[in-house]
C-alpha cells in the first residue's frame, strides 16, 4: 500500500491534517495494552527492541551504566545509532508509533564522549545570570536532538537546604527566587513557540503540604492541565509512585491508582514495568481508572512525539558550545578571599611569572572537574571526555617564559632547589551523584586541609575548591593560603579559570549557598534566627584586574 493510500485510510499518518484530528483518529484504532503501553517509560537495556515493540512502549531512558552504551565510550554517531535503532523497533508495532528517546542531561549531554558539559547548577546559580542558563539549555538541546534524544530530565529545580544531602550541586541554590529565576532553563530546552503556535501544545506559556507530588490532583490537574492550559504530558520521576504510601510500595495498587488519577501521564517504571502494565490494566478493567482518564494521557503524549534530526551531529561539542562553557566557569568562580591583607590583594595572577607550581590530583582529571553525571551516572576520575583541563588552561595562559611544573601529590622534596613565584592547589571532591553523595562530614577530601598547610607553609598559595558544595574550611586553614576560589563542578572547558585568574576577567560569581562554619551549625540558610555564616548567601569578592 503506498503512503498516500496509507494517510487517506488513517488521518493520523497524515502531516498535513490538523493535530488534534490525528491524534483522535490513533486514539481510536489503539487497544487497551497499546495505551497503557505508552503511558509505560522503561530503560534501555531492560526492555528490548521486540518489547518496544510488541508492547508498543510509550518511552525509553537512557540511564548511565555502560552496559547501556553501543559501544565504549559512546560518540555522538554511537548514541545515534543505538536511538535509531530502537525507533525502528518502535515504528514496526502495529500502529508504527515513534518512541520518546530521554537521558539526563543536567549539564549537557553528558553521558555521550565528546560532547560539551557545563558546570552543574550550583555553578550556574552562582552566576545570576537567566540568559547564560537559557543558552546553555539551548545548547544542550541541539547536542541531544542531535544524537536523537528529544527529552532531557532536566532542569532540577529543587532548592537546596542541607550541604550534607547528595544532590546538591543538582540546585541552583538555597534561595527560592534565584531557583526562579534560573528556569529560563525551560525555555532554553524546548524553544519559543513560534508565532501562531497553539498555546500548549507542547510549550508551556517535590512533596507538598505532606503529599507526595505524584499523587497532587489539585496541582497536576486542576492547576497545571486545566486552569493554566497545559497540554504536554506528565512523568514521573525513577518510580517515583512508588513513594506515594508511607511506606515504599506498601500498596502498589493504590500507588498506580492515585496517581494516574491525580493527572500522571506516563510512569517511569524501568525496572519493573510488567508489574506497573499489569496493575494499570486490572484498574481500568475494574472501573477504578476512568478510560476517559486514560485517553487523556495517550493524547498528551501522542501530542509530543518528535522525530530524531541527525543533521545536527556537527554541533555536538561545537566551538560556540564549548565558549559558551567557557563563559559559565568564569561567570561561577567566586572569590571568597583575596590577600592576608585588604590593602595588598593577591590576584590577580601574573602570567608572565617565572616559575609556578600546580599541585593537586584535581588540576589535571577531567572527570572530577565535570562530576556525577558525565559518562556514567555517579561520574568518575581520569580523561574520560573531551575537554580542557584547568592545568592546561593555566598552560595555555601564561607567558612563553613562564614555567609550569605540575605536582600532583607534592611532598617536601618538591620544594627542594626551587623558587616558585606562586602555587596553585586544585584540591576537591571526587565525582558522585544522589546518595552516593551523602556525607555528614564534609571535610576536604584527599587529605586536602593537610597538603594545603604543607604548601601554603612555603610558598603564597591560591586554592581553588572544586565541589558540589560547601566544605568545611577551618579558620587556621583560611589564615595560611593567600587566595580561595570556589570554582564548584566546572565541566569540561577548565580555560575559563586562567581567563579570571590572571585578570583577563572579573570575578562575577555570588555564593548561591550559604557557606557554614561547622557541621553542627547545619542545616543553617539565609534568614534562620541563629544565621551565623563563613560566608553568606550572596557572598563574593572583586578583584582590581590589570
Amino acid at each position: 500500500m503506498s503512503e498516500a493510500t496509507e494517510s487517506c485510510r488513517f488521518i493520523y499518518k497524515d502531516p498535513n491534517r490538523p493535530i488534534e484530528a490525528r491524534v483522535n483518529d490513533l486514539l481510536s484504532h489503539m487497544s487497551l495494552k497499546e495505551k497503557v503501553g505508552l503511558m509505560t517509560c522503561t530503560e534501555n537495556p531492560a526492555a528490548s527492541p521486540s518489547t518496544i515493540k510488541d508492547l508498543s512502549i510509550g518511552a525509553i531512558l537512557y540511564s548511565f551504566p555502560a552496559s547501556c552504551y553501543p559501544t565504549e565510550p559512546a560518540s555522538a554517531a554511537d548514541w545515534a545509532d543505538m536511538v535509531d535503532g530502537l525507533q525502528k523497533a518502535a515504528l514496526e508495532s502495529r500502529l508504527g508509533i515513534p518512541i520518546i528517546q530521554m537521558c539526563d542531561s543536567v549539564h549537557g549531554h553528558g553521558n555521550v564522549f565528546g560532547t560539551t558539559v557545563f558546570p552543574h547548577n550550583i555553578g550556574l546559580g552562582a552566576t545570576r545570570d537567566k540568559n547564560l542558563v537559557e543558552r546553555i539549555a539551548a545548547a544542550t538541546a541541539l547536542e541531544l536532538r542531535a544524537t536523537g534524544t528529544n527529552f532531557s530530565i532536566a532542569p532540577c529545580v529543587a532548592v537546596i537546604r542541607d550541604p550534607r544531602w547528595g544532590l546538591c550541586y543538582e540546585s541552583f541554590s538555597e534561595d527560592s527566587e534565584i531557583v526562579s529565576a534560573m528556569t529560563s532553563a525551560v525555555v532554553g530546552y524546548q524553544g519559543i513557540p513560534p508565532k501562531g503556535h497553539p498555546y500548549g501544545y507542547p510549550y508551556v506559556a517535590s512533596s507538598w503540604n505532606g503529599t507526595r507530588m505524584h499523587g497532587q490532583r489539585f496541582l497536576l490537574t486542576d492547576i497545571l492541565k486545566e486552569k493554566l492550559g497545559f497540554k504536554g504530558f506528565l512523568l514521573s520521576g525513577w518510580e517515583g509512585i512508588d513513594t506515594i504510601c508511607e511506606s515504599y510500595r506498601a500498596d502498589y495498587r493504590h500507588c498506580v491508582l492515585t496517581s494516574i488519577n491525580a493527572g500522571v501521564d506516563m510512569n517511569m517504571k524501568p525496572l519493573r514495568y510488567e508489574e506497573y502494565f499489569e496493575t494499570l490494566i486490572s484498574l481500568v478493567e475494574s472501573g477504578e481508572i476512568p478510560m476517559s482518564r486514560i485517553d487523556d494521557a495517550v493524547k498528551r503524549i501522542l501530542r509530543v512525539k518528535l522525530i530524531a534530526d541527525r543533521s545536527l551531529l556537527d554541533m555536538v561539542g561545537c566551538k560556540v558550545h564549548r565558549e559558551l562553557a567557557r563563559e559559565a566557569v568564569r561567570k561561577s568562580l567566586i572569590l571568597l578571599k583575596n590577600g592576608k591583607d585588604l590593602e595588598k590583594p593577591f590576584l590577580p595572577l601574573n602570567k608572565n611569572a617565572r616559575r609556578i607550581l600546580v599541585i593537586g590530583r584535581h588540576a589535571d582529571d577531567l572527570g572530577y572537574q565535570c562530576g556525577g553525571w558525565t559518562i556514567t551516572k555517579y561520574g568518575t576520575s581520569g580523561r574520560i571526555t573531551i575537554g580542557t583541563t584547568i592545568l592546561e588552561g593555566i598552560k595555555e595562559a601564561v607567558g612563553e617564559h613562564s614555567e609550569v611544573i605540575y605536582e600532583q601529590n607534592p611532598s617536601l622534596a618538591t620544594f627542594e632547589g626551587l623558587e616558585f613565584s606562586f602555587a596553585i592547589f586544585v584540591v576537591g571532591e571526587p565525582a558522585y551523584a544522589e546518595s552516593k553523595g551523602y556525607n555528614v562530614e564534609l571535610k576536604i577530601p584527599f587529605d586536602g586541609a593537610n597538603v594545603i598547610n604543607m604548601v601554603a607553609e612555603r610558598v603564597p598559595t591560591l586554592v581553588f575548591l572544586i565541589s558540589g558544595r560547601p566544605l568545611v574550611l577551618e579558620p587556621e586553614l583560611l589564615e595560611k593560603i593567600d587566595a580561595l576560589v570556589a570554582a564548584w563542578l566546572p565541566g569540561s572547558q577548565g580555560e575559563g579559570v586562567a581567563d579570571v585568574v590572571f585578570g583577563e576577567y572579573e570575578f562575577q560569581g555570588k555564593l548561591p549557598v550559604t557557606w557554614f562554619k561547622r557541621v553542627d551549625q547545619l542545616p543553617m540558610n539565609y534568614g534562620d534566627e541563629h544565621y551565623d555564616p563563613l560566608f553568606p548567601l550572596g557572598f563574593g569578592l572583586k578583584m582590581k584586574i590589570h
